[in-house]
């Protein structure tokens, strides 16, 4: 669905992160715009508003969180074959510096040879790195957020 929407000018992208949002509901208060879903890199923005700010008017460091969660989303439905199923099992962040204005975070992952996670093997963790930047460009959190990725079995 991605490669269809995101060819549409101005509105494919908003219309699939839209999506994305309805699917897991919670997305929505970031109001995440997927810019670039590809194995292996994700890229979404998200505008500052009130939604998002804390008590001293900047982009809330938990809700940059919720973007950082998004975009590592996107990576791993990006990467992970059909074969195999990934959830998120652990979060570490750091915050860099105040933000000012909206967030772009990139997610970005070094992925495994996904044939050599079977049943009989088990699982394996993923971490995938996201930076944020805000909208002077000034990285001002980073996280790493890692996945438990497995084979499905057979049915």
């Amino acid at each position: 669905m991605w490669q269809k929407l995101s060819r549409i000018p101005m509105v494919g992208t908003r219309v699939f992160s839209a999506a994305v949002s309805l699917k897991a509901p919670y997305f929505r208060t970031s109001l995440p715009r997927l810019r670039v879903m590809e194995p292996g890199l994700a890229v979404a923005s998200a505008p500052k508003w009130w939604g998002v700010q804390n008590h001293i008017g900047t982009f809330h460091a938990i809700a940059a969180c919720n973007l950082a969660e998004f975009v590592m989303g996107m990576l791993c439905e990006a990467s992970v074959p059909a074969t195999h199923r990934w959830v998120p099992k652990g979060m570490t962040t750091n915050y860099l510096k105040i933000s000012k204005g909206g967030l772009t975070a990139t997610a970005t992952a070094d992925l495994p040879d996904f044939a050599e996670i079977t049943p009989e093997s088990g699982g394996r963790n993923l971490d995938v790195r996201i930076e944020l930047v805000d909208s002077e460009g000034t990285l001002v959190q980073d996280a790493v957020i890692t996945c438990w990725i497995t084979a499905k079995r057979p049915k």
